[in-house]
């Protein structure tokens, strides 16, 4: 069952970046919110292996293609604060748009990936885990919870777009936030280690949407 999730999810999320890039300019790629498209891209592979990692097999191959998972975790996913800070300039919010801001989004971006780099990947002994179908390497220590860069992460998303939808009454954005939050902190007493990711899923595709109506011009301070 989560096999096939994995390979749903990676096929959703196939279908999220092509609807993303979908008649797209050069110009609306250059902007920060564009960064959603990279974030995309680690997802499409985690799925991948986790969804193949039966046929691939324990050994060196998954354990390094597993390894990799973390480390594109920590790499890419700070980029959303980049995006959080993109759609608040795309929408019009004048303040927003000062060097300084840019420079402190940047900066904090980087703290982020360092941190994570620092707690969660220097030092990660991972082994393989054999759960409802699938194989992979996991961390040998069990999380406690979420990693302190995730909620710095949501922390940014959150508040961003809060000020979205106060200025442009776009509430989908905040609402992919939310529900990614309670999704991830309350306990669901599922036999799978897969469907928690649908809530994850769900939040790139408020994120995508959002991006969308940045490219038509249709999300802009009223």
């Amino acid at each position: 069952m989560d096999t096939f999730l994995y390979f749903l999810y990676a096929f959703f999320y196939t279908v999220l970046l092509i609807w993303g890039l979908y008649g797209i300019s050069k110009h609306d790629l250059a902007k920060w919110s564009s960064v959603i498209y990279i974030v995309i891209l680690p997802l499409i592979y985690d799925n991948l292996i986790l969804a193949t990692g039966k046929w691939i097999g324990e050994g060196e191959l998954l354990e390094s293609l597993n390894f990799s998972r973390f480390c594109l975790h920590a790499l890419i996913t700070p980029l959303l604060v980049m995006y959080s800070l993109g759609t608040l300039q795309e929408s019009g919010i004048e303040w927003t748009k000062k060097k300084w801001i840019v420079i402190v989004g940047i900066l904090y971006t980087i703290s982020l990936i360092v941190l994570e780099f620092s707690i969660e990947v220097v030092g990660l002994e991972i082994e393989v885990v054999k759960e409802y179908g699938v194989v992979s390497y996991s961390n040998v220590e069990k999380s406690t919870g979420p990693p302190i860069m995730v909620l710095l992460v949501m922390f940014i998303l959150i508040l961003a777009s809060a000020i979205i939808w106060k200025k442009t009454k776009w509430p989908i954005f905040f609402i992919g936030a939310v529900v990614m939050i309670f999704g991830s902190a309350i306990p669901i007493n599922i036999e799978s280690g897969a469907v928690t990711n649908a809530f994850e899923l769900f939040l790139i595709f408020t994120l995508i949407w959002t991006k969308r109506r940045l490219i038509t011009g249709q999300l802009y301070v009223k």
